[in-house]
């Protein structure tokens, strides 16, 4: 076990937004957060990262794994889109938690490399990140969680605002680092692309929540209710 929560509620502005919530998850499993907004994610996310008490229950890490060991991509806004940085210095602040780069260890440095290579994007080391693509942000974003962790990785809505070409190549790149053997936990609203993607699905929905697998969720009344039958129909084939 990985990760576990443990009946845990949530608040949010005084009143509860997630109620004796439950899961667990496994090393190496990808979990995908459904829910409209209000549903309580960001509260999930927040308190996941150790940013926010359960006013009830417990979550715990399993196998050694520390809060402050989790990948993070964030969602981005438009400030942080503007950041006036090279992308290998914002790759390498993965590794350090913060902008002091020059006294980066030679380990830190090849570790930021690496990650830029392993999401094609090793040219763009020396570019601006605000001259860059949206696309191409959300990978030096992820390279740089990667900094962060070998083993959990927790996505806030990584394709959002991207075109459908380049919203397919990152969940292929989510995917293999899945596949690599890294957790993933990612917030989405494409409830579809979740389901094709995904080990296990998380729904929180009016202070309830389902959560299981993938194939399960497809079969569920909430899964029938927000995929469609014609949806899961052609997920089967």
């Amino acid at each position: 076990m990985l990760l576990k929560c443990d009946n845990v509620t949530l608040s949010y502005d005084g009143r509860d937004v997630i109620n004796n919530l439950s899961f667990d998850l496994q090393g190496g499993e990808y979990l995908c957060i459904l829910g409209e907004n209000g549903s309580g994610k960001s509260t999930l996310v927040k308190a996941l990262l150790g940013l926010k008490a359960p006013s009830k229950g417990v979550i715990t890490f399993g196998d050694g794994l520390k809060a402050t060991e989790i990948g993070y991509l964030p969602q981005q806004t438009g400030s942080q889109r503007d950041f006036p940085a090279s992308v290998f210095e914002i790759v390498l602040s993965g590794c350090r938690g913060g902008f002091a780069w020059p006294f980066a260890t030679k380990k830190q440095k090849d570790t930021a490399m690496s990650n830029l290579e392993r999401l094609g994007i090793k040219d763009l080391a020396n570019q601006s990140y605000r001259d860059l693509s949206g696309g191409q942000q959300q990978r030096v974003l992820l390279a740089r969680a990667l900094c962060a962790t070998s083993r959990l990785l927790l996505l806030d809505e990584p394709v959002a605002a991207l075109d459908p070409l380049v919203t397919h190549e990152l969940y292929e790149i989510i995917k293999d680092i899945n596949k690599s053997g890294i957790t993933v936990i990612m917030v989405s609203h494409d409830v579809k692309c979740s389901v094709e993607q995904a080990s296990h699905i998380l729904h929180l929905y009016d202070k309830s929540y389902f959560f299981g697998t993938a194939h399960q969720y497809m079969h569920s009344e909430i899964g029938k209710y927000y995929m469609g039958e014609e949806c899961i129909e052609c997920l089967k084939h």
